[in-house]
């Protein structure tokens, strides 16, 4: 499959910073929010940067399918 068929999602510390970026606009943010890492004083170091990849519209990842958290909401 090509990148076109996947969105990649960039998370620190757990928490989503971009979602539903194509390849293009993934390496663009995840080159830039490393630079920025390197230059400015922040409370997030490199290791906590992380991304998840999505094959488009069908709730998979590179590591397969994963349900939601929690329990089931019936």
């Amino acid at each position: 499959m090509s990148t076109r068929e996947y969105q990649f999602h960039i998370y620190a510390k757990e928490k989503c910073l971009y979602h539903s970026l194509n390849k293009k606009e993934f390496d663009e943010k995840w080159d830039m929010l490393q630079n920025m890492l390197e230059l400015i004083k922040t409370d997030y170091e490199l290791k906590d940067l992380n991304y998840v990849v999505d094959k488009k519209g069908n709730g998979y990842n590179e590591e397969g399918y994963k349900d939601p958290s929690g329990g089931p909401s019936y």
